[in-house]
């Protein structure tokens, strides 16, 4: 492999694991980054008081008064700040399992398809030889068949 093709490689490699990383990491930096103050909007009175007016609007449409059926939510205190608070190690643990994969999988398609470009003149002698022994098996059947 010439000089200049192989360092063309070990660059496209280098961007495909730069931006496979910052794909991964990111996404969880930015939500524990923000995980606190967005806990700390969510645990005021005011948002509790929300919460509240929301489930007893709920309350009031599970009968026949409201044109769909609701169920009242079970949890005294706001979704997402539950989910911010106990399963945020959750949903980092998912995302890392399976964006990574899915990461892995597109980084291994992006480097196919940057080291499956080979040039006509690399590619001359194979074909030529592929050829050659087409030939010769197409020569041996003509003289059994």
């Amino acid at each position: 492999m010439p000089t200049g093709r192989l360092k063309s490689l070990t660059v496209a490699q280098a961007v495909v694991a730069a931006v496979w990383i910052c794909a991964i990491a990111l996404p969880p930096a930015a939500l524990l980054g923000m995980r606190s103050a967005w806990l700390a909007e969510l645990e005021t009175p005011e948002a509790q008081a929300r919460w509240d007016e929301f489930r007893e609007a709920m309350r009031e449409e599970t009968g026949t008064r409201g044109p769909v059926q609701r169920k009242v939510p079970k949890s005294v205190e706001p979704p997402l700040r539950l989910w911010l608070r106990d399963y945020v190690w959750l949903a980092i643990a998912a995302w890392l399992v399976l964006g990574g994969t899915l990461g892995s999988f597109t980084a291994l398609l992006a480097l196919g398809a940057v080291t499956a470009g080979v040039s006509p003149a690399e590619d001359q002698p194979r074909r030529d030889r592929d050829h050659e022994e087409q030939h010769e098996r197409d020569a041996e059947d003509a003289e059994q068949g």
